[in-house]
Parts: C-alpha cells; structure tokens; sequence
C-alpha cells in the first residue's frame, strides 16, 4: 500500500459577463485555455459564460485566480497573447498580481503592439532602466535584454527625453578589423548588428526607422568606432557585450556624457573572444558592483519569452538526451572521446 498521500480534488465554476472578452481570453480555438490545461495540470471546459475547472484542489484554485486576473487584463484593453498567457502561469502562486507586471507599458510599437514586462525578471530591469543611468542585463537569449532595452530607448526619443539612440556591438568575428569589407560602416557591420536592426524596425514602422537612421538619430556601430567619443544626451546599447575585453567595456563606459543613459547587455556563458581572452562583462560585474546609479539585473531560463511550443521542444531533447547518456553508461575509468 502505498505511503503516497492521494490528491484532494476539486472543481469550480468561474462565471463572466461578456461574451467577447470572454472569447479573448480563450483564444482561439481556446488556445490559451489549453495552455493553462497543459501547464497546470489540471481540465478547463467551457459552457456558455462560465469555465469549469476540474483537477487538484490546490491547482483549481490557483487556475481560478489565474484566469480571473487574464479577463481582468483583456477587459482593461490589454491585448492577450498565447505568449502572455504562458508567461501568467509562471507567476501564478508567486503572489504576484499580474497588472503589476503586465500593466506596465513600455512602449506602444507600429503594429500596436503593447510592449511590457513578461515576467518580474523583466520587471525589475525595465525598473532599473528607468531609476538608473547605466544598467547590465545578463542573461541567457530570449529573455528580452535587448528588445525591452530598444522599446525603453524608443520611448525615450519619441518622448524627447534624449536625442538620439547609439546602438553597438563588439565585431568578435571579424577582430573589429573591418575596413576590408566594402560600403559604409553600417553594410560592414551589418551581420553583427542585425538583431538590433530588427528589434528597431519592430517597433518603429519602416519608413521612419529609416529616416532616423539616415539623420543619426539612431546610430548603428560597432564598438570600435566608439573610441575617443563623448555621447550626450543619448541612449546608448551595447548588446552581446560578454565578447569584449576588460579594455573594451571600460572605454565603451567612458563614453557616456552628459543627459545620457547605457544599457549592456549579454550571456556570460556564450563568450566568443579567442582563448586566453577575459570578457569585459563578466569582469566588470567584480570592479563596479555597489556604485550608485549603476544596476545589475539578472535573467534565468525561467526568464525566457518564446513560443510555448520552444519549452516543450526543450524538454523533450533534454529527456532524449538523458535517456541516451543511461545507454551508455558511466565513461570508462580514464577514458575520453578522441
């Protein structure tokens, strides 16, 4: 007989008062509450203006309140996204309440799309944006260092709060040397700042981001070009900054002038300098730490915002992975792959 105490089950009924909103915070083909299903562990069902939760007494309340804060957003005008709805159920049973994360906008890009927080990690470093003049996001890919970077320095400009915005990133590939490369300095960088561009153009429609690009209201660069200069009133973006030297991030952090603000961010654990070389940004965590007006802000994997879907394919190659490591079996005493 097993020692196993078994689940307390429970059920309950949430009734609303519009059929739109209500529809909104489904999905379509009731997408999202699938989603809530999947990551709770727990069955969700409909009937005219009501959701029917059924499972395990302590996940039926959690999704209750879960999805009485989702409609609270949707009518409050916030546009839901399957994304959105999968980054609540992460904060769900952290006594977070989800307008205090979701409700912050940063920045409102050409496709309306309402950009904010997704997280309390992004939270707190959109947070340290605003309260500071230089912050370091340091984290893993795809936990919106730099896009929320690029929505609050779009923010800034459009509300004139600076006059311009610099973006720059460290050339690794090419050894900053890149005279070599045909046409002017952003078609010779242009693969090393791409992502920049894109996150740009994602909040600024087309035509404009090309004309503040042709007028220097928004400079793109690589970190070479940064030397002997004095940026004021600026925004200044230093992205994949673990690939420069101690060198290079102290004269990237001397730049910074008057009215100005600098966001670096970066992934210690994808360093691309050659061997033997020290990243700038993870040295710089030891010599600035506890300076006034300075913030670091750490992500983790819980962080991540992507497609539901990219978690379950992450799962699903580390359990391969696993089952494949048991197959083998412990490595040979002394052995090692040639």
């Amino acid at each position: 007989m097993s020692d196993t105490p078994a689940q307390v089950l429970g059920s309950s009924r949430i009734d609303f008062e519009d059929t739109e909103k209500l529809r909104l915070l489904c999905g379509a083909h009731n997408e999202n509450l699938k989603l809530v299903e999947r990551r709770l562990g727990l069955q969700v069902g409909s009937r005219g203006l009501a959701l029917l939760l059924q499972g395990e007494a302590a996940r039926v309340k959690l999704a209750e309140r879960l999805l009485r804060e989702l409609y609270d957003l949707v009518a409050g005008g916030y546009p839901l996204h399957l994304e959105d709805v999968d980054q609540a159920t992460k904060l769900a049973g952290q006594g977070v309440a989800l307008k205090e994360v979701f409700g912050e906008t940063v920045y409102v890009s050409a496709r309306h799309r309402v950009i904010t927080p997704k997280g309390l990690g992004q939270k707190r470093y959109v947070e340290a944006i605003r309260e500071n003049d230089i912050v370091f996001g340091i984290g893993p890919a795809g936990t919106g260092k730099t896009y929320l970077a690029m929505a609050t320095a779009v923010a800034a400009l459009v509300d004139r709060r600076v006059k311009r915005i610099v973006l720059c990133r460290p050339a690794v590939e090419a050894g900053e040397r890149l005279g070599f490369l045909p046409g002017d300095i952003a078609e010779k960088v242009n693969p090393y700042l791409r992502p920049l561009y894109d996150a740009l153009f994602d909040m600024v429609d087309s035509e404009k981001a090309g004309a503040f690009i042709e007028r220097g209201t928004v400079e793109v660069a690589p970190l070479a070009f940064m030397r002997g200069r004095t940026l004021n009133d600026s925004f200044v973006i230093l992205d994949e900054a673990q690939n420069t030297t101690g060198e290079q991030m102290k004269m990237f952090l001397t730049r910074l002038g008057y009215g100005s603000k600098a966001v670096i961010t970066g992934d210690v654990t994808q360093v691309d300098l050659p061997s033997g070389r020290a990243s700038g940004l993870m040295e710089v965590q030891k010599v600035l730490r506890g300076i006034e007006g300075i913030a670091f802000c750490s992500f983790s994997e819980v962080d991540v915002v992507r497609h539901p879907l990219v978690q379950e394919v992450v799962r699903a190659y580390d359990a391969f992975e696993a089952e494949r490591r048991a197959r083998r079996g412990p490595p040979a005493e002394g052995g090692g792959e040639g």
